[in-house]
């Protein structure tokens, strides 16, 4: 029963938005019945991916990967907190545990109240993973994907907002050992929904690079950035965005090439940071009106595959302005190959940016084809 109303919950999202005449940004095409039945397959590739990893939760290697982990994220948090002149305050934890198949029944904001800790608390109470969780299913890119964007870890660029330092971590689900190298995109809209690097009506332009880097990941498979905690635009739940090239070279001139797309996916994030990060300046600014996570297509369809895209994360003071830590591990299949859903909407080279005249959003089509 709780499955049928899934579906008939999701169908009806998809119904509505269809018949909805103005959503999200211009060709961005995520209301079509049949792209989220091409994400619902891919859902059910992706819990092949769940049954492979959740073998490696206590191998060894997971273990100590595990343990390496809680260590450095104690270290970030402690050094983020030390150049903030944030040593004599508490910090709020608020860590989400609920995976998507209890979603309806419960409320996803598990820690609305929050939780304070000091640096007496055990960082394993903080930064520990729980493995069953850390899955997030591919899904579509999005009309504003740019493909050749700098290699970078600062991406902020003077966009006002939530300062956000976001640590990613890449495990393979065949061999339950660490990605690398793997090179990672991320990239979002800023506090009042805009996005740089298209030339889309209403975005920032082919000359703008905010809030986008490339990463190559680490001997444990992680990448950070310092970002800032993303708007919102009509349509869409507040998301992050991210895809990895498995195979790709970094080159002399600082940007990266080859390799194919094996993962696209996008973060999500619980609805009480979600309203207090709305509430404040320049984020409050933005008058059009936010979707909740349940009422977005992307999050309706990684509901039913019972997985779990939002992040843990730290407030880093008593206050947002203090900024954010937060991390997510993803276990992908290096050798998937995602290119027909990665298309880009521009691309940038040494002369700038540009229009990819090729660009089609999102390609209704079959599986990922096998890299390997």
């Amino acid at each position: 029963m709780a499955a049928l109303s899934r579906l008939l919950a999701v169908t009806a999202i998809c119904l509505s938005l269809i018949f909805t005449p103005t959503l999200a940004h211009p060709g961005e095409h995520y209301d079509e019945v049949e792209v989220l039945k091409v994400m619902r397959a891919r859902g059910l590739e992706a819990l092949e991916q769940r049954a492979q990893y959740d073998g490696c939760a206590n191998s060894a290697e997971s273990i100590a990967r595990e343990e390496r982990a809680i260590l450095r994220r104690a270290a970030t948090v402690q050094r983020l907190r030390e150049e903030r002149g944030l040593l004599e305050e508490p910090f709020i934890h608020r860590r989400n545990l609920a995976q998507f198949m209890s979603w309806e029944k419960n409320s996803h904001d598990k820690t609305s109240s929050g939780l304070k800790y000091n640096n007496a608390t055990a960082h394993s109470t903080m930064f520990g993973t729980n493995v069953s969780c850390t899955l997030t299913p591919d899904n579509a890119n999005g009309p504003y994907y740019v493909l050749g964007e700098q290699i970078r870890s600062d991406v902020r660029e003077g966009q006002v907002g939530v300062p956000m330092h976001l640590e990613l971590q890449f495990v393979d689900v065949t061999t339950c050992k660490s990605l690398q190298p793997l090179v990672v995109d991320i990239w979002s809209c800023n506090a009042t929904g805009v996005y740089s690097g298209v030339s889309a009506a209403g975005e920032g332009g082919l000359k703008t690079t905010f809030l986008r880097g490339v990463q190559q990941t680490d001997e444990d498979g992680v990448v950070n950035f310092d970002t800032i905690f993303p708007g919102h635009y009509s349509g869409r739940a507040t998301h992050e965005h991210v895809l990895t090239h498995t195979g790709a070279t970094i080159n002399e001139n600082g940007t990266f090439s080859g390799g194919h797309i094996s993962h696209l996916s996008q973060l999500f994030f619980d609805p009480t940071l979600i309203n207090a990060v709305e509430a404040t300046a320049p984020y409050n600014t933005n008058k059009i009106p936010h979707t909740l996570n349940d009422y977005d297509g992307y999050t309706g369809y990684a509901a039913s595959a019972a997985y779990d895209p939002f992040p843990n994360y730290i407030q880093l003071g008593s206050s947002l302005s203090s900024g954010l830590f937060v991390w997510h591990t993803f276990g992908i299949k290096p050798s998937n190959n995602w290119a027909t859903y990665g298309t880009n909407a521009a691309y940038r080279d040494t002369a700038g940016g540009h229009d990819n005249p090729t660009f089609n959003e999102f390609i209704v089509g079959t599986p990922p084809t096998d890299a390997g």
